[in-house]
């Protein structure tokens, strides 16, 4: 693939994982995402946050493995711990509790 091609491959991706990131921050935060659209009916239901969760997280690293598959660098999006989060693959309360961890003490040593 030329220089120019894979620009634009990296670009795509690039806006790809922010996105994915964005999705799955924001059904952290029980804000509104595109999974609400698709299954409106679900408010309701006790298990709807966690099945958002769920659906962002695997978007995410669906479009982490796919970069990976295209040479992208992904990881320069995410903090270490983040990083550690999506190569383990794993949902857990942890990274539910422990998501923003470093980028809130990374916040409060710049006040």
């Amino acid at each position: 693939m030329n220089t120019a091609n894979q620009q634009e491959v990296d670009k795509y991706f690039e806006n790809k994982l922010m996105h994915a990131k964005n999705q799955f921050e924001r059904a952290l935060d029980c804000k509104y995402t595109e999974f609400d659209d698709l299954y409106p009916y679900m408010n309701e239901h006790p298990q709807f946050f966690w099945y958002k969760r769920y659906v962002a997280w695997q978007e995410l690293l669906t479009v982490v493995e796919i970069a990976s598959d295209w040479n992208v660098s992904w990881n320069k999006f995410f903090t270490k711990k983040q990083i550690s989060y999506i190569e383990n693959k794993v949902l857990e309360g942890k990274v539910l509790d422990h998501w923003y961890e470093e980028d809130e003490s990374m916040e409060k040593q710049n006040r």
